[in-house]
């Protein structure tokens, strides 16, 4: 038996909290950490247990049932042991997906690199460097359509938990969001909705920020604003022309990303409607 990670969210009410450890420790199941927030905007309660337990989780699953009735739970529960599988995304600009697979390989991230789709050519060298199934999947305004539906096909056949849009330049359609509810990131620049478009960097530049970010976010059908997971930001100068500019984003996108790649393998994340509650 492996430890276990328990997850839920029902309306907030007394109690919770007193069933959730007395089940737990009517069952002699270690609690190893515990977080738990109530949220004022829902009124939803949500809860994080990391437990080590003596029995099988298939025993906990279906005694927790009575209990998740009684609240109108929404729960999982996970094994630490498991690797979620993860398909990745990308276009032509590499670093996000060069960052994601050293950790990958190092062991930093909680999951499973399924497989790596680019509708370019340019980045197989690199995946296929660290033995990563690649997938070229070219893309226009007449093949969209079937090009999403091999991408899902892709998802389907890897298994995968998690789909990770590592500067993958394409709008997803509406369809296929819906498809892969809360199982999306997205990583941007935080100029939004500032600098809009094409030349981002230039914009900022031309107008003197002294502060550039960037954010992670569940993707949605609305375009760049999803629940957002994670940001990072840093300070710049005058100093910084255009191009040192985008070099300080890109390990800010790095950075962002791994860190809501990883909280979301680690079941850390859960959605409160249009945020996310984020457990440490």
């Amino acid at each position: 038996m492996g430890e276990l990670v328990l997850t839920l969210s029902c309306p907030d009410r007394p109690g919770i909290v007193h069933a959730v450890s007395g089940f737990l420790a009517e069952r002699d199941c270690n609690i190893l950490d515990s977080q738990q927030y109530g949220s004022p905007r829902t009124t939803t309660f949500f809860m994080r247990v990391h437990v080590d337990p003596p029995v099988a989780s298939s025993s906990l699953r279906a005694d927790f049932v009575a209990v998740a009735s009684t609240f109108g739970m929404s729960w999982e529960l996970h094994d630490q042991t498991d690797r979620p599988n993860v398909v990745v995304l990308v276009s032509r600009e590499g670093h996000c997906l060069a960052d994601l697979l050293y950790r990958w390989q190092s062991g930093y991230l909680p999951g499973q690199l399924a497989a790596v789709a680019s509708n370019h050519s340019d980045l197989e060298p690199l995946a296929t460097s660290y033995r990563v199934p690649f997938h070229h999947l070219p893309v226009d305004a007449e093949t969209r359509e079937a090009q999403e539906a091999r991408i899902l096909e892709l998802v389907r056949h890897s298994d995968a938990e998690l789909v990770v849009l590592a500067r993958y330049m394409q709008i997803l359609t509406p369809q296929f969001c819906a498809e892969l509810p809360g199982r999306i990131i997205n990583i941007h620049h935080s100029f939004l909705p500032s600098f809009r478009g094409g030349r981002p960097y230039e914009q900022a530049y031309d107008r003197g920020v002294k502060l550039i970010g960037a954010t992670a976010h569940y993707v949605t059908a609305d375009l760049d604003e999803g629940p957002i997971i994670e940001q990072e930001i840093s300070r710049v100068s005058h100093q910084q022309d255009p191009a040192a500019l985008a070099a300080v984003g890109r390990d800010l996108e790095c950075l962002a990303l791994a860190r809501a790649v990883r909280w979301h393998l680690e079941h850390r994340v859960l959605l409160d409607g249009t945020r996310t509650v984020v457990f440490s």
